[in-house]
């Protein structure tokens, strides 16, 4: 009667092992939905990135070189970038904000020190001292120092003996040295369309000519741009941490550029102390921050946390190598920027880059997916077990 009443239980206690462990086919049909829209909206979102930031690039260069004040460009971007994320905060995220404390407004303010007043400031002062078909190379130097930081950081792991490691390695190296022929390599020019839109309308004279400007500061326009590399490395780690402490994405970009527009409005009272430097018309400069504030500053902000979220902080700067071919032929077919051979092999070089180390990311992420779910069955059979050996006990003391 033991053996059989223990029998029974064991049936039971399996058949109950089997509905918990086995999820719901609607169940699996969602989540395998997820992780496909997840797999595809996640680089497209990347990819628009880039092309804000390639277009903001060229708007910025103009009204740089028209006479506005980089920090009064970082203030007005910022303030409009907050106002434009609000909304989504208030919608999807409206109760989240009573989670602040000291800990998450501490690294919020960090952030956007890094990310708003040292990152951006230090890259317009660049792009003014030079062009934005120089700064643009810089941008692909992040992903290099990101990775570099957040090994030492221990926030992501290389493992050369296994071959995703060694391609993400690989792959980096790459995309520095597609970026490096891009920069020192010229080669043949290439005569791709016969003229440029913007230098040939009459409408737009001073566009031209100001995007033609001669750059005499290039050393020190380096250095900066260097600097700011470095600022956004680790704006870019400060991302991970700041999601575990505040993981509101879009109350942490609101607060972010709030932050950063004031911090910038306090930097730049003392470097343009000048009431008219900071009013603003109806002319090419208000359309600059406005462009700037929406896509690059708030929908940008919003989409990197996102994916940092989901992927870590090394995937979203081994996009910028895009802005790098995007801003060259927005620059020639706009401007006139001529595009030589040179160009063409380093953009190459660096698309077979950022697919190696994209493959070698996945496939990582493919592994660590793998061994998440054996170690979730082997501690759901050890709970099973457990589970029996209990019931059995309990069986046999009421026979």
């Amino acid at each position: 009667m033991a053996d059989e009443l223990g029998r029974k239980v064991e049936e039971e206690a399996a058949a109950e092992a089997v509905v918990m462990v086995k999820p719901p086919p609607a169940m699996m049909t969602a989540s395998a939905k997820a992780g496909t829209l997840e797999t595809t909206a996640l680089p497209l979102g990347m990819v628009l990135v880039q092309v804000f930031t390639s277009a903001m690039l060229l708007l910025s260069k103009v009204a740089l070189n028209t006479g506005m004040r980089p920090f009064v460009l970082i203030a007005y971007r910022n303030l409009i970038a907050a106002a434009a994320v609000a909304p989504l905060a208030l919608i999807f995220e409206r109760g989240t904000w009573k989670k602040l404390n000291l800990v998450a407004w501490g690294w919020l303010s960090v952030n956007a020190t890094l990310g708003v007043v040292l990152a951006m400031g230090l890259y317009y002062y660049g792009l003014r001292a030079t062009s934005p078909a120089y700064s643009v190379n810089f941008l692909n130097l992040i992903p290099i120092v990101t990775f570099i930081i957040a090994i030492v950081l221990r926030a992501e792991k290389l493992t050369l003996r296994k071959w995703p490691g060694r391609m993400k390695l690989l792959g980096t190296a790459i995309c520095v040295g597609g970026t490096m022929v891009v920069t020192l390599v010229k080669g043949q020019r290439l005569h791709l369309w016969p003229t440029h839109l913007l230098k040939s309308s009459n409408a737009q004279p001073s566009l031209a000519s100001s995007s033609t400007s001669v750059h005499h500061d290039m050393v020190a326009g380096t250095v900066l741009l260097c600097a700011s590399c470095l600022c956004y490395a680790l704006w870019f780690i400060v991302q991970v941490r700041l999601a575990k402490v505040f993981p509101s994405k879009y109350w942490a970009t609101t607060l972010t550029c709030l932050l950063g527009s004031l911090q910038s409005f306090v930097v730049g009272a003392f470097l343009a102390r000048d009431p008219a430097e900071w009013k603003l018309k109806w002319d090419f400069q208000l359309l600059t921050v406005v462009y700037s504030g929406v896509f690059t500053s708030g929908i940008t902000f919003v989409l990197i946390s996102w994916a940092i979220s989901k992927r870590g902080p090394i995937y979203p700067p081994m996009f910028n190598s895009l802005s790098l071919i995007i801003t060259t032929v927005m620059d020639s077919l706009l401007l006139g920027t001529n595009i030589y051979v040179g160009s063409v092999l380093g953009t190459l070089l660096i698309i077979l880059g950022l697919y190696a180390f994209l493959w070698g990311k996945g496939k990582e992420l493919m592994q660590q997916a793998v061994a998440t779910a054996t170690a979730q069955k082997q501690a759901g059979h050890s709970h099973l077990h457990e589970s029996q050996q209990q019931q059995r006990q309990g069986g046999n003391d009421m026979a």
